[in-house]
Order: C-alpha cells, then sequence, then structure tokens
C-alpha cells in the first residue's frame, strides 16, 4: 500500500530529473550561442587560415592590389571584376605622411576601356580610411581601374593598369586560383592606423665613409655676453627668483647699482654735477654762437664753446641713461638665459665688475673629439651630423652650419683632436651634455639607403620588414655598411624602391611571432 509520504518522495524525485535535463538543455544551448558568436565577424572582413580576406561571395575571387604615390598608399581589395556581377571595393586610403587614414573627401572610380567605363563616387569614407564603392562591369576585356581622390589637403589620381574583367565566374575562379602557400606576415590596416607606423622607400644615394665619435654641446662665443656694472655702488636685485638657468626676456630690469648713503662715489651726486656741468656749458656755447653770428668774436672761440658743451651733453646723458629713482638700470639686451651670477645682493661693486652672463641659442658651438689616427682623414670632411635632440639627426650641410677650425696638435693634457663646428639649428640640449656624432669624409659611393630605425637587430645580424602589400609584409634579412646619420647603407637583400617599416617593425615583427591572424577588420 502506498503511503502519502511515498507519494510525495516519487514527486520530489521526478521534479528533480526534469530540473537536470533542463539544465543540459540549457548548457547546450549556452554553447551554441557562444561557437556562433566565435565564429562570426562583426568587427569587420574575415580571414581564412593563411590571413587573406574573404569576399562576401564565396564563389568570386578575391583580388588586391597596392599602389604608392608621394602622397598616398592605395591597398584595395575586391571581388573579381565579373560581367553581370556586382563588384563591392574596400579602398583603404593612407597618408604617406605619419601613415594616417584618410578621414574625409570623396573618391570617383572609373574602370575604362578605351573610350567607354562607368564610374561610381562615394562622397565620403564608409569608415575612417576605408571607401567601399560597388561596380557592375558590361563587358569582359582588359581596363583600367582609375581612383580620383579629393581631400581638403590635397587631391590624388591612382590609376590601375591591365585590370581584366572576366566573362564567367568559372573563368575568374580558373585564371586567379588561390593563395594557399601565401606565408607573408598580415598586419591589418586598422592596426596601422592605431599607432606610430611609417613606411618608407628604399632609395638609392651618396653614402660616405664615417668617423663615428661624440662631441659636446657649448655656447658659441658671440651668444655669450657678461653684463657689468655701469658705476659704482649698491646691487639690489629686482627679482627674487633669478638663479643659473632662468630664462630671461630682453627688456628685463634684473637689479639696480645704488650709491645712496655712500660718501664718494655716489652715482647720485655724480649726476647732479653732470647735469650742472652741461646746464653751464649749453648756456655758454650759445652765447657763444650768438656772438660769432654778430661777428664780435671768431669762430674758433664758438667752436672752443660747442667742444666743451658736446662733452658735458655726452657725460650727462651716460649717466643719466637707464637711471631712476632706484639707481642705475641693469637690463637684458636680448631673450635668453642666465649663465652665470656673478655678484650677491646687496654688494658693493664698482664700475666694471662683471654682474650676470647672459647666453642664447641663436648658434651653438659643438666641440667633437677624435682620434689623432684620422688626422689624415680630416682634411676631406664633407659633412657632420649631429643630434639637436634626443634621437633626431641633423646634418650640418643641410642647415647651413660650417667647420670653424680643426686642432692639429696633441699633448698630454689633450691628447685628442678637436673639430669645432658652428650649428645653425634649433639645439635642444643643455651646454655641456654629449651627442653622437659622425662625420663624413673623403669621396661618396652610390648605395641603397634605409633609414637606421628600420632596422631589427639580433645577435649581430640585421633584418627589416619589408612591405609586399597594403596588409603583408616579409621580415627580410640584410647586409650594412655604412651610417649616414640617420640613414644607413644597405649592401644586400633590398631592391630599389621596395618599401619597409621604418616605425613600427617592432609590432610587425611581434606580429609574425604571435601565429594569430588577426579577427577584426572592415566588411566588404
Amino acid at each position: 500500500m502506498t503511503t502519502i509520504t511515498d507519494t510525495i518522495t516519487e514527486v520530489m524525485i521526478i521534479t528533480r530529473i526534469i530540473e537536470i535535463k533542463m539544465m543540459r538543455i540549457l548548457i547546450v544551448f549556452i554553447g551554441f550561442l557562444v561557437v556562433s558568436c566565435q565564429t562570426s565577424d562583426d568587427h569587420g572582413h574575415a580571414h581564412d587560415e593563411h590571413g587573406n580576406h574573404m569576399s562576401d561571395d564565396s564563389e568570386v575571387p578575391a583580388v588586391d592590389y597596392t599602389i604608392w604615390t608621394d602622397n598616398t598608399e592605395l591597398f584595395v581589395e575586391f571581388p573579381a571584376l565579373v560581367v553581370g556581377q556586382p563588384s563591392r571595393f574596400a579602398a583603404h586610403f593612407t597618408k604617406m605622411d605619419k601613415h594616417k587614414a584618410v578621414t574625409e573627401g570623396s573618391l570617383t572610380v572609373s574602370i575604362i576601356k578605351g573610350k567607354n567605363g562607368i564610374r561610381v563616387t562615394e562622397e565620403a569614407p564608409a569608415r575612417p580610411g576605408i571607401f567601399t564603392p560597388t561596380l557592375q562591369p558590361k563587358e569582359a576585356g582588359v581596363y583600367e581601374v582609375v581612383f580620383d581622390l579629393k581631400t581638403s589637403e590635397y587631391s590624388d589620381r591612382i590609376v590601375i593598369k591591365n585590370v581584366m574583367v572576366y566573362a564567367s565566374i568559372s573563368e575568374a575562379v580558373e585564371s586567379l586560383g588561390d593563395n594557399a602557400d601565401d606565408v607573408s606576415i598580415s598586419f591589418l590596416k586598422e592596426q596601422a592606423w592605431k599607432m606610430e607606423f611609417q613606411t618608407t622607400p628604399v632609395i638609392q644615394k651618396e653614402v660616405y665613409n664615417v668617423i663615428s665619435t661624440s662631441g659636446v654641446w657649448k655656447v658659441a662665443p658671440s651668444d655669450h655676453l657678461t653684463l657689468v656694472a655701469p658705476t659704482n655702488g649698491r646691487i639690489s636685485f629686482m627679482h627674487t627668483n633669478l638663479m643659473v638657468g632662468s630664462k630671461v626676456k630682453k627688456g628685463l630690469v634684473l637689479l639696480t647699482v645704488q650709491g645712496k648713503g655712500l660718501s664718494h662715489d655716489n652715482i647720485e651726486v655724480e649726476l647732479e654735477k653732470a647735469k650742472v656741468n652741461y646746464d653751464q656749458a649749453k648756456s655758454e656755447f650759445e652765447r657763444k654762437k650768438s656772438l660769432f653770428e654778430s661777428k664780435i668774436i671768431p669762430e674758433s672761440a664758438m667752436e672752443k664753446a660747442q667742444q666743451k658743451f658736446d662733452l658735458a651733453a655726452s657725460e650727462y646723458e651716460n649717466l643719466n641713461s637707464d637711471y631712476s629713482s632706484n639707481g642705475k638700470l641693469v637690463t637684458i639686451p636680448f631673450d635668453g638665459y642666465i649663465k652665470s651670477i656673478d655678484v650677491d645682493n646687496g654688494k658693493f661693486v664698482n664700475q666694471g665688475d662683471p654682474l650676470f652672463t647672459i647666453a642664447h641659442h641663436t648658434t651653438s658651438l659643438l666641440e667633437v673629439q677624435i682620434s689623432p689616427s684620422f688626422a689624415a682623414d680630416l682634411s676631406t670632411i664633407q659633412d657632420l651630423w649631429y643630434e639637436p635632440k634626443k634621437g633626431i639627426w641633423s646634418s650640418l650641410n643641410n642647415k647651413g652650419g660650417k667647420i670653424i677650425s680643426i686642432t692639429d696638435e696633441v699633448d698630454s693634457k689633450r691628447p685628442m683632436l678637436s673639430v669645432f663646428a658652428e650649428i645653425l639649428d634649433d639645439v635642444d640640449m643643455p651646454e655641456g651634455s654629449f651627442t653622437e656624432v659622425q662625420i663624413s669624409t673623403g669621396s661618396p659611393l652610390k648605395s641603397l639607403v634605409v633609414p637606421t630605425s628600420s632596422l631589427l637587430e639580433s645577435y649581430g645580424n640585421y633584418s627589416v620588414i619589408v612591405q609586399l602589400t597594403g596588409e603583408k609584409y616579409e621580415r627580410r634579412p640584410i647586409s650594412i655598411g655604412n651610417r649616414n646619420g640617420s640613414e644607413v647603407a644597405v649592401l644586400s637583400g633590398l631592391m630599389q624602391d621596395e618599401i619597409v617599416v621604418s616605425i613600427g617593425a617592432y609590432q610587425v615583427k611581434m606580429a609574425s611571432m604571435s601565429g594569430e591572424v588577426p579577427s577584426h577588420g572592415h566588411a566588404h
């Protein structure tokens, strides 16, 4: 006989079984949603297992082109052009300067064969850097595809020749095949646009033999000025925060020299005497001049009075110049900074005593130390490279500077030769600091060069990142020669006009080591 207790127990067991089954169904459903989210690409274009972009129409193979001009890099992807089939372009436009996306402007794309063709205009990018026009060709053949970009900064026209329009999808598939063997590094434009990135073409240039050394920044003698006491007296600073290194502006009153309370050499007393002499000499000169004009006295008497008056006027004007009720003013003659302070507040000084030394960097002096073993090479100096700011190289010739002198003797106290160069550059380095220096000598040789910032070094071996297409890169080993400032000669491994990554090479290298294909991008 079944009791009420047994019945309640059976109901509880059945309920628990139903809960477990529902929980399993829910877990399976959630797992399905997670997998679905992971396999979709809501942020942009998808990539296959080789890192290639996949078009919306999987039957039509995709093609891409990369063209560089002086202003622009165009990387464009689109399904192969087939008669009657719409092909949506993904045209990535990058400004070569700073390698940033084109974020505004219009784009007209034309496909032209002979005098016939079709065109479409996009008034703005679909996304920063990316225009997405769609074209539908009507006739098979070989075409030119023309991109006319107009922005507020500049305009550019890019022409891609010999672009095929196929009669059918099967013909396009047979002709293009696939890129299954592509082992290049994938690095999307969206990644490059969001970071410091720059590409530079490999060019041919004259490269010199160089002496790598260092130099010390100094202020040119013409840029020093020591302010001296204009008269005897006691010093009174006009500012409480003056110190070595303080920046000062032209016309600033640094201090005054006062003679009040002094029994002798008192500027106030001297000024009063000079004023009395000036007034007397002026009156005497005017009286003698009137008598001379009336022919009462000879001309020599009038000239003697004039000389006395001129002398008195000069003395008075000299004392009265820059004079105030606080004493004689000492002002800054040019913008610069305080190099040294040679007097204390309240101290008595004599006329001519040094007060302050002011300096400015209109020109800078660079003293370069060189081993005597290079003495013979110094007679054929062609240029000198230096760093006016940390990590930035400048050329003496390009900036209009010059070699001032080269020492030709050494001794126990100065065992090195010195080259002194006048630098006409905005030097952002303190006086007395060091800079790397390269001195070029001899005759130049033609060589391929790349920026030194593009070099990747590993245990003495060098490589660069070469841009193959807009989003495909390759790490290439190279051998290098002389460095001329911010450029280095390439002896092997590169060809002229190839494009290397000059800023951001390390990030591309890390992308190649991760083994992962970026999953974000732009929709086609």
